[in-house]
């Protein structure tokens, strides 16, 4: 099913999990632990990343075709334009809608791991519009995009991210899933500014569960997010107590995903990094409390 018809249903908020390709046979089985332990939380659809400079570009379109054909849930893949010309762009989107899939995120991609600068493929593509744009205009799948409440680390400000993101929505994305981020005023701040820009289609959030700090503060730094004051010092108070780390992630989690589905957000997307466990008590704990019923409207 497609991800803008699951968003149009109102039934509930969406809910939805990213994994990555495994590199190794403990990573596989991690993995297939994951995925058959959220599998009963009934998530609306779940994605998997595509890695940087193509690292892992055969195990997503595996990973994504096993989702949805071997376990039955709806399947999104990612696609970078990161080392890849058009025609083998081409190939991996013939190959992933020849299995059934349905949903492809568009993004630029990250530079290949040790290099610094992004640099495109001689005969590729310079951006996530661009890839956007080839593949609502050549295929019938539904197109998401990325955007960033903290605003894109190479762009100058906001209104110059905006500008971009809307070039992504012109182009065919029917949808924009955020960077993480740990404060909700950035998200609703976000979303009022895209409106006000004219971006109209849904801005899922996306959420991390804290479980490791040293980990934490590498993402946030590699991507440009932040971390509340307040936050950083309890997790940096728990340092040398993995367990009391996960317990404070999990219930910030919580807590941040709450507010947000109480303030109208359409769903969560949720950065599980192949675990499950601080998934499951999250969206078990939201469901059993309903937060979204005392939404006035969604944003």
């Amino acid at each position: 099913m497609r991800i803008d018809e699951i968003l149009n249903r109102g039934d509930e908020p969406v809910f939805s999990f990213e994994f990555f390709p495994p590199k190794t046979p403990e990573g596989e089985k991690n993995l297939y632990r994951a995925l058959t332990e959220l599998k009963p939380l009934e998530p609306a659809y779940v994605s998997v990343t595509y890695g940087a400079g193509g690292s892992t570009r055969d195990k997503t379109v595996e990973v994504t075709k096993w989702i949805k054909q071997g376990l039955g849930i709806e399947a999104m893949a990612h696609l970078s334009c990161v080392g890849e010309p058009v025609e083998r762009l081409r190939e991996i989107l013939d190959e992933v809608g020849a299995a059934g899939i349905e949903n492809v995120l568009a993004l630029r991609g990250d530079p290949p791991r040790g290099e610094t600068e992004w640099t495109p493929h001689p005969e590729g593509l310079g951006s996530s519009p661009e890839l956007i744009e080839l593949i609502a205009g050549e295929y019938d799948f539904c197109v998401g995009g990325a955007c960033f409440p903290e605003v894109h680390p190479e762009a100058p400000d906001l209104e110059t991210d905006l500008a971009f993101t809307k070039k992504k929505v012109d182009a065919g994305a029917r949808f924009l899933i955020t960077q993480l981020f740990f404060d909700n005023d950035m998200y609703f701040d976000f979303v009022r500014e895209a409106r006000a820009a004219g971006i109209d289609v849904p801005i899922i959030p996306g959420i991390i569960p804290v479980t490791n700090y040293a980990q934490i503060k590498r993402f946030t730094e590699m991507c440009g997010a932040s971390i509340p004051d307040d936050l950083e010092r309890e997790l940096a108070a728990r340092e040398q107590y993995p367990d009391a780390v996960k317990d404070l992630g999990v219930a910030h989690a919580t807590a941040q995903c709450f507010d947000l589905l109480a303030r109208g957000a359409p769903g969560i997307h949720f950065y599980t990094l192949n675990r499950s466990p601080a998934t499951r008590a999250i969206l078990a704990a939201l469901r059993a409390s309903h937060p979204w019923d005392r939404a006035l409207e969604t944003v």
